[in-house]
């Protein structure tokens, strides 16, 4: 880094009309709007300078209020800094749609989604307010970003990151992180990856677990790809351990929906490889008189799923990846290795000890 840019670093950082100088952590506060009652609902971004000039990275998490992995992924990625150590600094923002959070939704209140309305307008619904703040205020500050995302109520994900893999920062981030997957998405109209490369900020999303839902191994796997993107893009030193083994690339991926209604039987895990025209579920009446297999339209990786057992004709069943069939690809390896050992926590220390199963 040339003196110039270590220059600029020493300036303090402004967010939310609060400025921070290299070396300090500190959590501000940026008002959205009033609630009914007059409450003022903040937006509460935690800022983290290192004492070395280097990159500006958000991560941010419940984009969609129902969305609650990422908030523990972000906890426990703050908890391991220490500001000394550190080049760059950290804008950590874990819920960002603090309405939706607080009442168990998806969507703000005003019914929008908060991932299609980017940029936003400081005029416009409350969405488009939001949307404007969180552009203004933590994206232009930045130089790369981490959005972080689960399946839907009812829907599982797999660990995996979606990004437009044509631009090779993103791609290197998307590869350093070390999910098992990587599905190169195109970017969606007004979602915050579409308008953050329109700003030159690379975003990589990390979709895993279930809405409303905390699971300890796709939570210690966003914390390390989170800290390997860090170390990737020289945010943190670089770590002795093995590299994050490559990940499989998808370029497609396809819905399998139910073939009839009635009680689905899956037969395939999460994260399961599976073949062509392999029978994936079974879908029979509560009788079991009538039966319809659920045929898998190509060969693949199971990205996603439902969790609910009653299903109506229609109904989207599996998520897939295509994948070449030679490909290999254990999801048991990838769960083996991040699983909690045999762990007896420290009682004085339970922010520490893993979510129980």
């Amino acid at each position: 880094m040339n003196g110039a840019a270590k220059k600029r670093y020493a300036e303090p950082l402004e967010i939310g009309g609060e400025r921070l100088l290299p070396g300090e952590a500190r959590t501000v506060e940026i008002n959205v709007a009033p609630t009914f009652s007059n409450d003022d609902m903040s937006l509460s971004v935690q800022v983290v300078r290192g004492v070395r000039p280097g990159p500006t990275l958000f991560v941010c998490a419940a984009i969609h209020g129902d969305e609650i992995n990422g908030v523990e992924i972000v906890r426990r990625v703050l908890k391991s800094l220490d500001p000394k150590k550190m080049a760059g600094s950290l804008l950590a923002i874990p819920i960002v749609n603090v309405y939706g959070f607080n009442h168990h939704s998806r969507y703000l209140p005003d019914g929008r989604d908060l991932n299609r309305s980017f940029p936003g307008s400081p005029s416009g619904s409350l969405t488009g307010r939001l949307a404007y703040i969180f552009m203004n205020e933590i994206v232009t500050k930045c130089s790369h970003g981490i959005d972080l995302h689960t399946g839907g109520r009812h829907r599982s994900n797999f660990p995996q990151i979606r990004a437009e893999l044509n631009d090779p920062t993103i791609k290197g981030m998307s590869e350093a992180f070390g999910a098992p997957i990587v599905i190169d998405s195109r970017l969606r109209d007004g979602s915050l990856r579409e308008h953050a490369t329109e700003k030159g900020v690379p975003v990589i999303l990390y979709e895993s677990c279930e809405a409303l839902r905390f699971d300890e191994v796709y939570i210690r796997a966003g914390v390390k790809g989170v800290l390997n993107v860090m170390r990737h893009i020289g945010m943190l030193r670089r770590s002795r351990a093995r590299a994050p083994k490559k990940p499989i690339v998808s370029k497609t991926t396809q819905w399998v929906r139910s073939p009839g209604s009635g009680v689905h039987r899956v037969l395939v895990p999460l994260g399961g490889q599976i073949d062509k025209h392999q029978v994936i579920g079974v879908v029979s009446d509560p009788l079991g008189t009538q039966e319809v297999e659920v045929i898998a339209p190509i060969a693949g990786i199971i990205i996603g799923r439902s969790n609910l057992p009653t299903v109506y004709e229609g109904d989207a069943l599996f998520h897939i990846a295509q994948v070449s069939a030679r490909t290999e690809f254990e999801y048991e390896d990838f769960h083996e290795a991040l699983l909690p050992s045999d762990y007896v926590h420290d009682e004085a220390s339970p922010s520490d000890a893993p979510i129980a199963g």
